[in-house]
């Protein structure tokens, strides 16, 4: 079986634990996968080298990183080719969530999450059969002065934690992992039990 792609587009590296925990559930599944950072992909990497695609993108600002949007563009062709997937990486969809909100608030962060997901579908030409919306983290102690206060505010008004003394890890890796095996599943892989999620420093590491 040919290797599955596993690609993904981080700011802070959360996004990076993501891919890597979604490539460990497809391992255990026996289905062989490659892990490479967007930032490093070529854009001459041919395709018809992978039986599949999973690919991964943080949301800053409502929008997806852009060394995603590239690769998905110029690879368009491709990808429609391949079974396929797309993990979006927010915290909108943290705030989806969170069942201590509001259920207005909580439907405004739905389609809010709906929207950049259309955005990016849009942007690329690209909608992946599958699509996993996935909450992100709140890396505090990680960020500069300025992206600290940022993004204090943004969660403030969104009625998440503000304690910038420590992180915040508000990924569903059950959710993930079953989402990473239903697409194994469409590839032909083996059942197998559910990997461990990552360790704290891994999760703590941004989107």
């Amino acid at each position: 079986m040919k290797p599955v792609l596993v690609l993904y587009a981080t700011r802070e590296g959360h996004t990076r634990a993501v891919a890597e925990y979604a490539a460990a559930v497809l391992l255990q599944k026996k289905v062989p996968t490659l892990l490479v950072c967007a930032k490093d992909a070529a854009k001459n990497l041919s395709l018809a080298d992978f039986s599949g695609a999973l690919l991964a993108a943080s949301v800053h600002l409502g929008k997806h990183e852009p060394e995603l949007i590239d690769f998905v563009v110029s690879h368009r062709s491709e990808l429609a080719t391949l079974p396929a997937a797309f993990v979006s990486v927010s915290m909108a969809e943290a705030a989806v969530e969170d069942f201590d909100l509001a259920e207005a608030q909580r439907q405004g962060a739905a389609e809010n999450v709906q929207q950049m997901i259309d955005r990016f579908c849009k942007q690329t030409g690209w909608r992946p059969k599958r699509i996993k919306p996935v909450a992100g983290a709140l890396l505090y102690t990680k960020y500069g002065v300025l992206t600290r206060l940022v993004m204090r505010y943004i969660a403030k008004r969104a009625g998440g934690p503000t304690d910038t003394s420590r992180d915040y890890d508000f990924t569903d890796w059950n959710a993930l992992a079953r989402f990473a095996g239903e697409f194994a599943d469409e590839l032909g892989a083996e059942p197998i039990s559910q990997p461990a999620a990552p360790r704290e420093e891994h999760a703590h590491a941004g989107r």
